[in-house]
């Protein structure tokens, strides 16, 4: 049985630019619309919101045997959770809350099979339940994205080591959360920090690996590509509904109403 490529591996090291989704909420149809629209990938968010494990695999399957590649970020760097996460389907994980080299490193580990790594051998969906386990467990470290979030300044110092870890396949940028941690909590890209998501986007470049960032809309979604980053997130399926249902209503004279006007 051989084990499936992973595609947006192949396109990122082509320097193709890709384009995804955000997915926060439960129903696998959204994985499934961006499926069968062609985007090149999907996140499926398990650090916040209220997404667990069976809604995961959920959207896992929607995406099965589709050209669409599944991420999930996980909640924090733990061998459990990116095991699991693994084995139940996703080609690969987004790590948040790096705050050095050693972060990363762990992630890595965590995401690999010996001698690489540590992951467990399971008998799950990404062995297709034990009849590709020779196959998958030969070519997982090759397929098996591991993408570190940069949110933090202390991520950004030590940056050019973050670059040098093996396994690293690319890196996504969190202006909010890198906002948050250089003092303006509240803000996508605070004072500064627009240049310095720049900056740390060029090292990767040099290095030829990729740079994901979030779209805030499609205007800037064309300006970061003709910036250089290879991993765009059209937005989130919240986001993205939210953002429609407002330009109708103002387009029809009716601005967003407050809970309040519900009386």
């Amino acid at each position: 049985m051989q084990p499936p490529q992973n595609l947006l591996k192949r396109k990122l090291q082509q320097s193709a630019v890709t384009l995804g989704l955000w997915v926060t909420l439960e129903s696998p149809t959204i994985t499934e619309i961006a499926a069968t629209l062609g985007l090149d990938w999907v996140c499926i968010d398990a650090e916040h919101g209220h997404l667990d494990l069976k809604e995961i695999v959920d959207h896992i399957r929607a995406a099965r045997q589709t050209a669409t590649t599944v991420l999930v970020r996980i909640q924090e760097i733990e061998q459990g959770l990116i095991k699991r996460v693994l084995d139940i389907g996703a080609e690969g994980i987004i790590v948040p809350q790096v705050t050095g080299t050693a972060d990363v490193e762990q992630a890595v580990r965590f995401a690999k099979y010996p001698p690489w790594g540590i992951r467990g051998v399971g008998g799950e969906r990404a062995t297709h339940w034990g009849l590709g386990l020779k196959s998958y467990t030969r070519s997982a470290d090759r397929e098996t994205l591991v993408i570190p979030l940069i949110e933090t300044v202390a991520a950004a110092r030590d940056i050019d080591n973050i670059l040098a870890v093996a396994g690293v396949d690319a890196i996504f940028l969190g202006p909010a959360d890198f906002s948050a941690s250089s003092g303006f909590l509240g803000e996508w890209e605070g004072p500064g920090v627009a240049e310095q998501l720049l900056l740390i986007k060029d090292k990767a470049r040099e290095r030829g690996l990729a740079c994901g960032v979030m779209a805030t809309d499609v205007k800037n979604a064309v300006t970061r590509r003709e910036q250089g980053f290879r991993m765009i997130g059209l937005g989130a399926d919240t986001g993205l509904l939210i953002r429609a249902l407002v330009e109708g209503m103002t387009a029809l004279g009716e601005g967003p109403r407050s809970p309040e006007a519900r009386g």
